[in-house]
C-alpha cells in the first residue's frame, strides 16, 4: 500500500444529472484528498474506454470504489463495458495478472426500491446478497479485498435528511481508509445481505 492510501472511485449512472442520491454521493467526494473520481459516462459517452490509462489509474490504487445504481440486479452498461475491456488476462488476472493483487474493492449502491423488498417474501424474492456474487467473484479473480458494500434502500422515495446523512457517512467512510479494512464485521439480520443499509423510507 502506498505511504498515504490512494482511492480511485469508478462511478457510473447513465443519467447523472436526474440521480437523487447518487449524484450527490459522488459530488460529495470532489476535492478528498488522495481520492480520484471518474464519472464514466462523462468520461465515455462513446463506451471507447482508454484502457491504458483506466489502468494506470487502478494500478496507482489502494481501494477501488465501484459506485453506480443497481439496474436489473446488475450494473449500469458502461460499467460492465469497463470491467470487460480494463480487466484484461494477463493484467488483471490470469498465469500474470497481477496488477490488483492485495488491492480493496468496496461496492457503492442504491436501489429505487426498499430493503424490505430485497427478501424471499419481498418482491424481488431474494435477499439483496444473491446479487453480489459476480462483484465478489471479480474481486477474488483478481486478487482483490471484497468488503461489505455501502447500500442505501428506497432511493427513489428518500428525503434530504436521509440523503445527507448516507451522503456524510460514505465521506467518512472513505476519509477513513484503510482503517476500516481491519475492524470486524458486524453482524446483519437473517435474509439481508452483510453491508451497510443506511437508509429506508419504509423503516421509521
Amino acid at each position: 500500500m502506498n505511504p498515504t492510501p490512494r482511492i480511485l472511485v469508478l462511478y457510473a449512472h447513465p443519467a447523472h444529472h436526474h440521480s437523487h442520491v447518487n449524484r450527490r454521493m459522488f459530488d460529495a467526494l470532489r476535492g478528498l484528498p488522495n481520492v480520484t473520481t471518474r464519472d464514466l459516462y462523462e468520461c465515455y459517452p462513446d463506451f471507447h474506454v482508454d484502457v491504458a490509462l483506466e489502468q494506470s489509474l487502478l494500478a496507482e490504487s489502494d481501494l477501488v470504489v465501484l459506485q453506480h445504481p443497481l439496474q436489473w440486479y446488475s450494473m449500469p452498461a458502461l460499467m460492465k463495458e469497463y470491467l470487460d475491456v480494463v480487466l484484461e488476462h494477463g493484467w488483471a488476472y490470469g498465469h500474470e495478472g497481477h496488477a490488483l493483487r492485495g488491492k480493496d474493492l468496496l461496492l457503492a449502491v442504491t436501489t429505487g426500491g426498499p430493503q424490505a423488498s430485497y427478501t424471499s417474501q419481498g418482491y424481488h424474492r431474494r435477499p439483496f446478497s444473491d446479487f453480489l456474487p459476480p462483484y465478489e467473484q471479480t474481486a477474488f479473480l483478481c486478487g482483490m479485498r471484497w468488503h461489505p458494500p455501502v447500500v442505501f434502500h428506497g432511493a427513489r422515495l428518500a428525503d434530504e435528511a436521509a440523503i445527507s446523512r448516507h451522503v456524510q457517512v460514505y465521506v467518512d467512510k472513505l476519509s477513513r481508509y484503510p482503517r476500516w479494512t481491519e475492524e470486524p464485521e458486524q453482524p446483519v439480520p437473517a435474509d439481508i445481505a452483510a453491508g451497510e443499509y443506511i437508509h429506508d423510507p419504509e423503516e421509521p
